[in-house]
């Protein structure tokens, strides 16, 4: 194929902004929610016994279909170890590694190996956050936030340990607090709201304590949120970007006048 096909296919795999591109992502985002229902439907005892045979063949016209896209993502890019070690690299080798693996792996030994790998295919579910805006969105917001995200997880960690040792020491083993990480552990369950309710505080002490503790859970739970939240809003209401995709790193969000990636320096294709 000559250059102008290559790039052709580029536009209409990588590339989401045009009608084809539009049309190919459209697509594999139905082949993509077929091959997990089959995955699902093929965990049920009744329908494997009945409809095996064409849950059979129909995972391996997915296959076909995967591989297909998996290696012409690998042709078209002009550094195809960016593609290959990337994460969407990794999971679109998973959603068809299963099925070829159980060729190799045939006998009554191997069975439920075969299973377990086959299983892999709802890796497949991955593959839709390419597809959608909101998911890059959510996880570009959830970039910006990671540093205050870890500062409060931190914070939230230190406390954990502060309230499970102090119950240690309320309750004591006689109550169920056998050691302090028994103690962190009730403390994790009641500061998140979860409330299993194996053990529990006796004292009038150890109870106020606990009450304290699960106010305070409600607020740490709505720390989070709020702070991803107004990233979100940064992200909305910044400065368009446009949609195209770095033939060289694969990296989007670039400026509406660029003509060469803000990451790696090669030149976009406009």
């Amino acid at each position: 194929m000559n250059t102008g096909t290559r790039n052709k296919i580029y536009d209409i795999i990588f590339e989401s902004d045009t009608p084809s591109g539009k049309a190919f992502d459209v697509f594999l985002l139905i082949i993509i929610v077929i091959s997990i229902a089959a995955v699902m439907l093929e965990s049920i005892t009744g329908i494997q016994l009945q409809f095996g045979e064409e849950l059979y063949i129909l995972e391996w016209v997915i296959t076909f279909f995967f591989t297909i896209e998996y290696f012409l993502r690998i042709w078209v890019i002009k550094r195809a170890s960016k593609y290959i070690f990337s994460f969407y690299g990794i999971i679109d080798l998973l959603a068809i590694l299963p099925s070829f693996i159980g060729i190799f792996l045939a006998g009554a030994q191997g069975l439920l190996l075969i299973r377990g790998i086959r299983l892999l295919r709802i890796f497949r579910l991955f593959k839709l956050t390419r597809y959608t805006s909101e998911a890059d969105t959510l996880l570009r917001a959830m970039k910006a936030s990671k540093t205050k995200i870890s500062v409060f997880l931190f914070a939230v960690f230190t406390i954990v340990i502060v309230i499970g040792t102090l119950m240690y020491l309320v309750e004591g083993r006689e109550h169920g607090f056998t050691s302090i990480p028994k103690g962190i552990y009730w403390a994790v369950v009641t500061l998140t709201t979860v409330g299993y309710g194996d053990i529990a505080p006796v004292t009038n002490l150890g109870q106020f304590i606990a009450s304290l503790v699960m106010i305070l859970g409600y607020g740490i739970i709505a720390v989070p949120t709020g702070i991803v939240t107004a990233e979100m809003t940064k992200i909305k209401f910044s400065k368009t970007t446009k949609a195209l995709v770095c033939p060289n790193c694969l990296k989007e969000d670039h400026d509406p006048e660029a003509k060469y990636c803000k990451h790696c320096g090669e030149k976009l294709d406009n």
